[in-house]
């Protein structure tokens, strides 16, 4: 195998793939209301990363239209996942959470967040539905260079991720991280630090995202003022796949592309085509024979 993609993670455990519920939880992000900044990070759009998902429903009709014409053996994750989704009181969250995992075939809960709204009480509580589904926390680091994390306006700097680790190792729950390749300023060497700083932790999984620029963004302003250029597609597949043969081989990855609905898309176009980047990852993997951790 030339990684450990989530599919094949779901096979092994459930014997099948599961579907995924992409849900909008209702939540706010404290990089948009003051509480650590105002617009969110440059590249994020309105929606939080929800740009897919159905406005207006409540967390249960959410749940309840994705499985009404499902199987009855089909397995689900329940995904919080645009905004920030452990930005509440504990109650609210408890609240949020007990919508979604409404029907048995709902096998694993997956939460969204940033490692500035993780504290003990909230790891405890994400912790305690490990009695009743799997569960991950899903951690937006993007990179570890701190001078980045200020051009993209992320609100925080690495000790605060590497607090939400110990805290959620502490009460064992997975972590997924974010990485994001293409950031303003970053090129292969800044990927290598990112990648040497998460091989410190215990991670579950990663998810690589290519960056691209959306509409009525802050990234599209300093797009179009000719500030930032996204990467081509041959510079991503050859970070993606630096990344792939760094990374720990335990570890499982749940994304090796992002994607932008297309009608907020602006660059570059070759992010539309996601199935032709991923089999580009993986024909350079085969044809220079690597595979994930090689080089770890």
């Amino acid at each position: 195998m030339l990684y450990n993609n989530l599919s094949g993670y779901f096979r092994n455990k459930y014997g099948r793939r599961l579907g995924k519920i992409c849900i909008d939880g209702g939540f706010s992000c404290p990089n948009r209301d003051g509480t650590v900044g105002h617009g969110g990070c440059i590249y994020c759009g309105e929606r939080g990363a929800g740009e897919h998902i159905d406005q207006g429903a409540s967390i249960k009709e959410q749940v309840l239209s994705a499985l009404k014409d499902a199987d009855e053996d089909e397995m689900f994750v329940a995904y919080f996942q645009n905004f920030t989704n452990t930005y509440a009181p504990v109650e609210v969250l408890r609240e949020r959470y007990d919508a979604a995992l409404i029907d048995d075939r709902i096998k694993v809960l997956a939460i969204g967040t940033r490692p500035d709204c993780i504290d003990e009480e909230i790891a405890r509580l994400i912790a305690s539905y490990k009695n009743r589904v799997d569960v991950w926390v899903e951690l937006g680091l993007q990179t570890a260079n701190d001078n980045t994390a200020d051009i993209i306006n992320r609100g925080y700097h690495r000790e605060v991720f590497e607090r939400a680790m110990e805290l959620l190792d502490k009460y064992s729950v997975p972590v997924v991280v974010h990485l994001i390749v293409g950031l303003p300023g970053e090129g292969l060497d800044e990927i290598k630090e990112t990648v040497e700083y998460i091989n410190r932790f215990n991670l579950f999984g990663i998810k690589i995202h290519s960056i691209y620029v959306m509409k009525n963004t802050r990234l599209a302003e300093m797009y179009k003022n000719g500030e930032y250029a996204p990467p081509s597609m041959e510079e991503y597949v050859n970070s993606a796949v630096y990344i792939l043969t760094h990374v720990s081989p335990r570890v499982t990855i749940h994304r090796l592309t992002g994607d932008c609905p297309g009608d907020l898309l602006i660059a570059p176009t070759w992010n539309r085509n996601k199935s032709e980047v991923i089999n580009s990852i993986v024909y350079k993997m085969q044809l220079e024979g690597l595979s994930q951790g090689c080089r770890h």
